[in-house]
């Protein structure tokens, strides 16, 4: 009878078991990272018999958690992917809706304030016409400086959301390391008895750590875990985890790095953290962000070059010539300001550099790194977008140098350089901070030419004079004013253009009008010579004046003849004195809304800053594609993982019916057992 009681209750205690398990499967259904369970029967030794063997009972032999190491990597893999997809998708997403906004992009602002200048020019003595093109000025110096504060604003809390994800990330490193020891010192692990919900839990753990960084993991001895970045690089070994931290990137201050303490050393590991939050967001820095500083503040130099160059050779409400419309892109404090040191440079740090903008329509949008090798004097330009060397070179002795660069020129100034030093030189990132409006009276706007042409009332040929092209009232080369504009509100000297027979053909001389009738010309025309001298050939349009300012013979200004001149014909160039009606320069400050300015001469202002919000719309629609397929490779994985170890509460209620009929068959075992002995008993009474 006792066979049949322990053979019993062996079936009760195993049935009972099995429906505890499954029990806890329905209770977990929910419980994220959980394996399903199942229990594992074994029939126990049989009783050997003369007869043969009789069975004695069934055993549990293990508790099975069901779970497929390749199905849980591959949804750490996947959940790295998503969470690199999703984070930089959501920063390129609202970048993009800041700069293709209608109230908060830039392209808006510019149209207002072409259109203003056009309207000015057709009324240039209105003062209510002049003051809004100082507002519209305005709006746009307001737009350049808002979109650079929401591009640090998002440059700051991307920074926030990568030091939360470190010490997010440092939290599980902890966890996943703690977990490890608590299972190698599970009670029953030698015997192959694994803890399954310390298991899960740090099944979970790495799948909550994938989402932040792309990770790699090893088993190792005593069913531990090894967490390591995907380059190798450590993250948790054992019971000991390492710590991941933050820190400002030695090269770019503004920008932060990834660094890893363990065993007391500090590595910088910026490079090697990809994948997860940490890398989505890494990305989007280096691929989005910072590119659309540099974009923007090229499209800021542009603008306020090209308009303080037209601004300045045109000439105000007062007869004086214009001055700087924006602020000046070479300002001593500018051109400093586009050099940063490297923190890590060697004593004693005195360089002294500066960038200076020579051509903004030449001018990339980027940055470089100028690295010092050797003893010091050797450099190397290093493209940071590309990584490849673009100029290189020794400096002089003493140092004081120009490294020339499309747009743009690297000056050496002076100070010591240590091999190992480096410098980052970004042209056009800060450019958007620092654009002012100069003007600040309506007055002072310049919508005239300083110059004018006039024909003699005693003309007999049929030639006319047009209103000439300013070219420029600076010497290139030193940036003082050309001689003949020195003089407020005159032309010195005022000219006046002669036309004489010279052996048959028509030539014309260029005089000081102020001079005396016996004085000799400025320049003399002589068809004689070769190449003649200002020879008119009939029915040909002439240019007068060069535009060369390396001649002797450049005045700043060009003007063009047209018609048949007869000898003794002549006209006069002078200063444009009340001018205040005259509206030239205006319609070519309103013409530069539409010149192309940019990408040696392939964009107009409002093309480029358009080509910055394309190049970011195409990033984000990329992203959302690129985050899409994530989710959807995460869906897979996961429900593949889910196939495997996901509670099915239909099968799981299944097998509660099937435990159940079995730990009641076998309590009707016991009672079956209890009757037999009961009535064993009544035989004897």
């Amino acid at each position: 009878m006792a066979g049949l009681i322990n053979i019993g209750l062996t079936g009760i205690l195993g049935n009972q078991a099995a429906l505890n398990t499954t029990g806890n499967n329905i209770t977990n259904a929910n419980t994220p990272g959980y394996s399903r369970q199942e229990v594992q029967f074994e029939t126990q030794s049989a009783q050997r018999t003369g007869a043969g063997s009789i069975g004695t009972g069934v055993s549990i032999t293990d508790i099975r958690r069901l779970a497929n190491e390749y199905l849980t990597q591959q949804v750490r893999e996947d959940s790295s992917l998503f969470g690199e997809q999703e984070a930089l998708n959501s920063e390129l997403s609202r970048l993009d809706n800041l700069l293709g906004g209608e109230s908060t992009g830039l392209s808006n602002a510019l149209n207002n304030f072409f259109a203003s200048l056009q309207n000015a020019a057709e009324d240039p003595a209105s003062l209510p016409q002049r003051q809004l093109v100082l507002s519209e000025a305005q709006q746009v110096v307001n737009r350049f400086e808002a979109l650079n504060q929401e591009f640090i604003q998002q440059r700051e809390s991307v920074k926030t959301q990568m030091e939360q994800g470190v010490k997010d990330a440092n939290t599980l490193l902890k966890s996943i390391a703690e977990l490890n020891l608590a299972i190698s010192e599970s009670p029953g692990l030698a015997q192959g008895r694994e803890p399954n919900e310390l298991l899960d839990k740090r099944d979970e753990k790495l799948r909550e750590l994938s989402e932040l960084v792309n990770i790699s993991v090893v088993q190792a001895e005593g069913s531990q875990v090894n967490v390591s970045l995907r380059n190798g690089q450590a993250l948790v070994v054992g019971d000991k985890a390492a710590q991941l931290g933050t820190r400002d990137n030695a090269e770019d201050p503004t920008r932060l790095e990834f660094t890893l303490t363990t065993g007391g050393r500090t590595l910088n590991v910026d490079s090697q953290v990809n994948g997860g939050k940490l890398g989505g967001l890494q990305r989007f820095e280096s691929e989005a962000l910072q590119p659309a500083f540099a974009e923007l503040g090229r499209v800021a130099i542009a603008l306020s070059e090209t308009l303080n160059h037209q601004h300045e050779i045109g000439m105000d409400l007062e007869g004086d010539l214009g001055g700087l419309f924006f602020s000046d892109i070479n300002s001593q404090a500018a051109q400093r300001g586009r050099v940063i040191a490297n923190t890590n440079n060697g004593a004693p740090r005195d360089a002294q550099l500066a960038v200076e903008i020579i051509d903004s329509s030449q001018l990339p949008a980027g940055s470089w790194s100028l690295r010092f090798g050797g003893d010091g004097r050797n450099f190397e330009l290093v493209d940071r977008a590309t990584g490849e060397v673009v100029n290189q070179g020794r400096l002089p002795d003493p140092v004081q140098s120009e490294i020339s660069m499309p747009g743009f020129n690297i000056r050496i100034e002076g100070g010591t350089f240590n091999a190992g030093d480096s410098f980052l030189i970004e042209p056009t990132r800060n450019a958007a901070a620092s654009i002012g409006l100069e003007v600040n009276r309506e007055e002072d706007l310049a919508f005239a030419s300083p110059v004018r042409a006039e024909s003699s009332a005693n003309n007999t040929g049929d030639a006319t004079i047009n209103q000439g092209k300013m070219l420029d009232v600076r010497d290139p080369f030193t940036n003082s004013l050309l001689s003949n504009f020195r003089q407020d509100g005159q032309l010195d000297p005022p000219l006046e253009i002669r036309f004489r027979d010279d052996g048959g053909q028509v030539v014309y001389d260029v005089f000081d009008a102020n001079a005396a009738p016996t004085d000799p010309p400025l320049i003399q025309g002589d068809a004689s010579a070769v190449p003649p001298v200002n020879l008119f050939e009939p029915g040909q349009s002439k240019q007068l004046f060069t535009d060369d300012p390396r001649s002797p013979d450049y005045f700043g200004f060009q003007f063009e003849i047209s018609g048949n001149p007869r000898p003794g014909d002549s006209f006069s160039i002078d200063y444009n004195t009340n001018g205040v009606s005259d509206n030239r320069n205006a319609e070519f400050l309103a013409a530069l809304g539409t010149e192309n300015t940019l990408n040696n001469g392939s964009q107009s202002f409002a093309e480029g800053y358009a080509g910055l919000v394309e190049d970011i719309g195409v990033k984000t629609r990329q992203s959302q594609l690129d985050k899409d397929a994530g989710s959807t490779l995460l869906e897979q994985s996961t429900n593949q993982r889910e196939s495997v170890s996901g509670v099915n509460l239909d099968e799981e209620a299944g097998k509660l019916i099937q435990y159940q009929a079995a730990y009641n068959a076998s309590a009707q075992v016991v009672s079956v057992a209890q009757d037999l002995f009961n009535t064993l008993l009544q035989s004897f009474r």
